[in-house]
């Protein structure tokens, strides 16, 4: 079967889970999971933890590295511990110099202009609002027509001067 076909498969089963009522949801869940649904979620939240099963199964879940990093984060954050925001790289003592070899399909974000921006980790490049570029500085440029250095822009560096290392996608 080719992926693009699957890709619409996915897709079609996707949309119809809005059109399910919480029980029809339920049944659903215990279909792909083997367990009941917890009964205090939403019908919303239960939309969106089917979806990613069933985009998990389809297509590959998190690996063990990335786990990890989101139960640290889940800790942190029931101890209090990852400060009144977003968990930042230094809060999590996780370093930025992995951030060169981002796995396709991770998902990366910044606001500016108040709007979010989610990039997405091609195996050629990166997507952002439906174009592919070639690096991180590019879509930094897109989104705010000034030139980035992209790791930077998207928080995956902090140091305050570029080292050689991270000025070769192109940026400042």
């Amino acid at each position: 079967m080719s992926s693009s076909r699957i890709d619409s498969e996915i897709a079609r089963e996707l949309a119809g889970l809005a059109e399910l009522d919480l029980d029809a949801l339920r049944r659903r869940w215990r279909r792909l999971t083997g367990r009941p649904a917890p009964d205090h979620i939403t019908k919303q939240l239960l939309i969106r933890m089917i979806a990613y099963r069933i985009q998990a199964d389809a297509f590959g879940d998190l690996d063990g590295q990335s786990i990890k990093l989101l139960r640290r984060i889940a800790k942190q954050q029931t101890k209090g511990k990852a400060g009144s925001g977003v968990p930042t790289l230094q809060s999590l003592n996780v370093s930025s110099r992995g951030a060169k070899s981002l796995a396709p399909g991770t998902v990366i974000g910044r606001e500016h202009g108040d709007t979010m921006h989610h990039v997405m980790v091609l195996a050629d490049g990166f997507a952002w609002n439906g174009a592919t570029y070639r690096s991180l500085s590019e879509v930094a440029f897109a989104i705010t027509g000034t030139r980035w250095n992209g790791p930077r822009f998207f928080g995956l560096r902090t140091s305050g001067k570029a080292s050689a290392a991270d000025t070769t996608d192109g940026s400042r």
